[in-house]
């Protein structure tokens, strides 16, 4: 299906050759362009030849030579130049359907989409995937792909999903691997249901396929107060936590003897819930994982660490409240106490914010919400400024997610208000007010 240019960037070679908005993007150099990515990888070839078609209907083909050529400079109304695709499950664990009503419509959209797997890493469950998708994942060698797996037991993961074609989907993953297609696999761990023997079973399926299957992180379901009529989930305990942890650690090991590598990794909550210490940095290898909470914590310990020993320390008047979410609330506080050890002078207070929105079930601080921050935070004396986690602050720009902005927050609480990546030198400048 041709797909609609509603805009070319002056001075860019479509501009040049007389391509104009409102016409259809037809094919390049043969190839017809249904998407995104379509676009990019037919884009990057040396020499265009580019066919378009005017509001009349009449198409026409416009040659762009390799001298001219850096980026064709066309504009869609989506980056994805078209539809989103939406998920198919209905799996018993899916955050999205724990939620309450009253929130911002883009909040529930559950994506399920291979092109924003390329894109931005999001992950994948292979159920809504075209045999035309599969097969331009091989052609154009898109890797790596971002898999949730969950169980490699396909009935097991036919009632986990909702979805009775979500064990056939499995079988996609043989074809990547042999494809030679990197995979990232994540595991959303229920327990009594996907843990224990049938954690053991997936591990091993997911080493057979070593070295296409990189890396595997396990997360442990999360619980809100939003659960009725749900499927009946437990939360994980002190107990069963560290159940899974000795799978993982055990597989890691024998893993990494077998092939350099641990390939499995919990997410930090495990180790919290576990009541273990998170391993040092050095034990998450490459940290493939961080965007799933695995080895976060070490490396932000690591990096402020880091970044402390090389600054001399001088007095610095200076009070600051840092708000996090109470699974980082003491490693934060251990930091901060370093922090003011090598800065006379310097204050550093931190508050773990409870998750009075979701339940206090749930402890990441990135579904903090704003009004849980003001209402925590208003009878404090919170110093010179607040420091936030950015990702407390949603993709969309600078809300939280009950579409409360920073600057609300900071006239609310009477403070400036600063959002810090999870980066430990970054946090130390923040602290120390640079």
């Amino acid at each position: 299906m041709p797909v609609r240019i509603t805009g070319v960037k002056e001075t860019s070679s479509a501009a040049r050759h007389g391509i104009l908005p409102g016409e259809l993007l037809i094919s390049l150099n043969g190839h017809e362009i249904m998407d995104v990515l379509d676009y990019r990888f037919y884009e990057i070839e040396p020499q265009l030849a580019v066919v378009v078609q005017d509001s009349a209907g009449k198409q026409r083909e416009v040659v762009i030579p390799k001298r001219e050529y850096d980026e064709i400079g066309l504009e869609f109304e989506t980056y994805l130049m078209d539809k989103q695709h939406s998920c198919r499950n209905r799996c018993i664990f899916c955050f999205i359907d724990q939620m309450p009503k009253g929130l911002r419509k883009s909040l529930y959209f559950k994506d399920d989409d291979s092109r924003l797997s390329f894109l931005f890493g999001n992950y994948i469950t292979l159920t809504n995937l075209s045999e035309h998708e599969v097969e331009r994942i091989i052609q154009m060698h898109i890797s790596p792909i971002n898999v949730s797996v969950h169980t490699t037991n396909p009935e097991l993961r036919a009632r986990m999903m909702g979805n009775r074609f979500a064990g056939k989907a499995l079988d996609l993953l043989n074809r990547f691997a042999q494809a030679q297609i990197k995979i990232n696999c994540q595991l959303v761990l229920c327990p009594g249901i996907n843990d224990g023997q049938e954690l053991e079973r997936t591990l091993h399926d997911l080493e057979a396929l070593i070295p296409a299957v990189q890396c595997v992180a396990a997360v442990p379901v999360g619980v809100t107060k939003f659960r009725q009529g749900l499927y009946p989930i437990r939360q994980y305990t002190k107990e069963s936590a560290r159940e899974v942890l000795g799978i993982l650690e055990r597989f890691g090991e024998e893993c990494r003897k077998k092939h350099g590598t641990r390939m499995a990794f919990a997410a930090d909550e495990f180790y919290l819930k576990a009541q273990i210490p998170i391993p040092e940095p050095g034990f998450y290898e490459d940290f493939a994982q961080l965007e799933n909470g695995v080895g976060m914590l070490a490396l932000l310990k690591d990096e402020f660490l880091s970044a402390l020993q090389v600054e001399s320390g001088y007095r610095t008047e200076r009070s600051v409240t840092i708000a996090t979410g109470v699974a980082a609330g003491s490693l934060i506080t251990e930091l901060a106490e370093k922090a003011q050890a090598k800065f006379p002078g310097l204050q550093v207070r931190v508050v773990p914010i409870k998750n009075h929105f979701f339940g206090e079930t749930i402890t990441v601080s990135g579904l903090i919400t704003g009004n849980d921050l003001i209402e925590q935070l208003k009878p404090l004396a919170l110093g010179e400024e607040l420091l936030i986690p950015s990702s407390m602050l949603r993709s969309e720009g600078d809300l939280f997610l009950d579409d409360i902005s920073i600057q609300e927050a900071s006239r609310a609480l009477n403070v400036p208000v600063r959002a810090v990546e999870s980066d430990g030198y970054l946090l130390l400048n923040a602290m120390i007010g640079e």
